[in-house]
């Protein structure tokens, strides 16, 4: 949905969520897709600026093994999504990181790749860690078939009718990714070498760009496939199922620690979006164009609601809440806006009374009609972390005291004596290189801890600085402490980003990483999470949206 609001807005300053409300972990773990999520800004992106797509290369045999071709022409540039399908034996199809050999695998090159391209990426790319490729990839991915739906609808397709709406649902999409690698990795393209580019500038464009062509290839390949299969007999997807299927994603801890990792960047994201509400709740008209955006916008939202399903406890109570919420929300509609002075605030405030999921929906309903006011935030959530590395050593220890006990108030008040608080920890496998989450009690590694409770390392900081001269200089006390650096940068950083932290305790017994990992997903674009425990979440991209060759400006 992308209308826009003509309504004005006055200084939203009053109307933002402080840091201590919206950076807690049960709150980021009810996070809900929004016009500011990345797979949002792309497919604006496309629309906007006229960009024409095309498959000019499609060698597969009749089992669906080969490679393809799928190319993003844009204004200036040219991308490439290389695709290579397998002919994968059951025994080795597996979601884990472990994994050495995938239904398919990808990459996104940099322009249109020659015959010699095409020949050295298919004796690499299929290898993924394993091989190598250079700065002119992007990105380095590779999915499984939903093996059941996948030849449900191949045989469906093959006998000329199409596949069972219900099956389609309860899964939602052909094939999952397990992971989609950037910014540097295994030999591709740094960050910094394509940030400057206006189409990439914005978070994880080629990643997004990356899986949106992905739909593309596992819809025409299931149809390839049934096509060889039926012959003349054999039907293409339905428009309206094909648009229901997006792009799994199967993610575990590898990305939790992301967010911790990256404060100024994870700011910019939350500081954004919160922003955006802001600005909504301060407007002082609804305009009949808004508000039938908002009721169309919860038509939507009840009904991805329905269709979201999950066995996870945990998510079957937020399912219950959310559906609930929708109805309520449904409700109070029937007689808003009335004559309420600014009635965007009034009907958030009055939705403050629902759940998180609730009430992290209908931030993503109020978002919704608002493009005009709304979509320019995405320009301000990119981030160069360099930029706030170096550490002010000219500030005093007892400011730097100060800054701790202001804004880590949160962290200074964890009892880490207590042997919940630190019932686990962080530390990367020596196998995959990929983080991991140990318990203390039960499992040896602890003494590889990484520094991820950032509560923890506040307060030690904070003792450390009690013991100084709190005229001092910063730079004094690293040079004989230099242990500290870390925490004293994110404390310094902390002072100019206040949605920097994450204010929880990441080393409790009840930590849950999928709060982590659905709030990063949501800003992805993703929909109905479905977690398979506190450390693994499957997720869905790009569903309902238009494919590239649906676009109206498609080659």
């Amino acid at each position: 949905m992308t209308t826009t609001s003509t309504d004005q807005c006055d200084d939203p300053g009053a109307f933002r969520r402080p840091p201590s409300d919206v950076m807690r972990l049960a709150r980021m773990g009810a996070a809900h897709p929004t016009r500011l999520s990345f797979l949002r800004m792309l497919l604006r992106r496309v629309v906007a600026e006229r960009w024409r797509f095309d498959r000019p290369v499609w060698q597969m045999d009749a089992k669906g093994v080969g490679r393809a071709v799928y190319r993003a022409i844009g204004p200036e540039r040219t991308y490439s999504l290389v695709a290579f399908a397998h002919d994968l034996p059951e025994e080795m199809r597996t979601d884990r990181v472990i994994a050495t050999a995938w239904d398919a695998t990808f990459a996104l090159f940099d322009g249109t790749p020659s015959e010699n391209d095409l020949d050295r990426l298919e004796a690499n790319v299929p290898r993924q860690e394993a091989g190598r490729v250079g700065p002119s990839e992007l990105s380095l991915s590779r999915a499984n078939r939903s093996v059941r739906l996948f030849a449900h609808v191949v045989d469906r397709l093959a006998s000329g009718r199409q596949p069972d709406r219900s099956e389609m649902a309860a899964v939602g999409y052909l094939m999952r990714t397990t992971a989609v690698y950037g910014s540097g990795k295994f030999g591709a393209a740094d960050r910094e070498r394509i940030a400057d580019r206006a189409e990439l500038s914005e978070p994880f464009q080629a990643e997004m760009l990356s899986v949106w062509l992905t739909r593309e290839f596992s819809t025409d390949l299931v149809e390839h496939i049934a096509a060889a299969k039926g012959g003349e007999k054999a039907a293409r997807l339905d428009a309206d199922i094909k648009r229901e299927l997006g792009v799994g994603n199967s993610t575990g801890l590898g990305m939790a620690p992301f967010l911790v990792r990256h404060p100024v960047l994870l700011n910019n994201w939350m500081a954004a979006r919160e922003e955006a509400l802001a600005r909504v709740r301060a407007l002082e008209f609804a305009s009949p164009q808004s508000v039938q955006s908002l009721h169309d916008a919860l038509e939507d939202a009840q009904s991805n609601a329905t269709d979201w399903h999950s066995e996870h406890p945990i998510q079957v109570a937020k399912l219950a809440d959310l559906r609930t919420d929708l109805g309520r929300i449904a409700a109070r509609l029937k007689t808003w806006p009335g004559e309420e002075p600014r009635p965007w605030d009034a009907l958030w405030r009055w939705g403050e009374e629902l759940s998180l999921e609730g009430q992290e929906a209908l931030l993503a309903l109020l978002l919704e009609p608002h493009g005009a006011i709304v979509d320019e935030l995405a320009d301000e959530m990119s981030a160069d972390e360099a930029d706030c590395f170096r550490i002010d050593g000219r500030m005093t220890v007892s400011t730097l005291r100060q800054a701790l006990e202001e804004g880590f108030d949160w962290a200074l008040a964890i009892n880490f004596d207590d042997p919940q608080q630190t019932a686990r920890f962080w530390y990367v496998s020596e196998e995959k290189l990929e983080p991991r989450l140990g318990s203390r009690a039960r499992e040896a590694g602890a003494e590889l801890e990484q520094p991820l409770c950032i509560a923890r390392l506040a307060q030690g900081l904070h003792r450390a600085l009690g013991g100084w001269d709190q005229n001092a200089l910063v730079a004094e006390f690293l040079l004989a402490e230099p242990e500290h650096r870390f925490m004293v940068r994110r404390a310094q950083v902390q002072q100019r980003y206040p949605y920097a932290e994450v204010r929880d305790n990441l080393i409790a017994e009840d930590m849950l990483p999928i709060d982590l990992m659905r709030c990063k997903l949501a800003f992805f674009g993703a929909s109905r999470f479905d977690p398979r425990s506190d450390k693994w979440v499957r997720i869905s991209l790009f569903q309902g949206e238009p494919y590239p060759s649906d676009m109206e400006y498609a080659g």
